[in-house]
């Protein structure tokens, strides 16, 4: 019966040990799990401000692009009035070297 009890007394210490041990490794995971939602939730956040960053980027750009051809558009018109003052210029001074 002594021999009996001895016996359950040192599983049961054997048990807790275990029990010791698995409770560690289990607190070194959730301190892990811990760490890694914080850099995720870090990570989540630079999402975020790069997603309205990308945003704002794209409304500059495309206000920009806007403007170029707003310009390119006032350049061209002012080139063809050139063209046409130039022509109206050429036919002025034609007539007046004629004899």
């Amino acid at each position: 019966h002594e021999q009996l009890l001895k016996m359950m007394e040192e599983r049961m210490m054997d048990v807790e040990q275990k029990l010791r041990l698995v409770k560690r490794l289990l607190q070194d995971k959730v301190n892990q799990l811990k760490e890694q939602l914080s850099k995720n939730t870090k990570a989540d956040a630079m999402v975020k401000d790069l997603y309205v960053e990308n945003a704002q980027l794209l409304k500059a750009l495309e206000a920009t692009e806007q403007r170029q051809k707003t310009a390119e558009r006032k350049n061209y018109l002012l080139e063809e009035k050139i063209a046409n003052l130039n022509r109206i210029v050429k036919n002025l001074a034609c007539p007046s070297f004629s004899p």
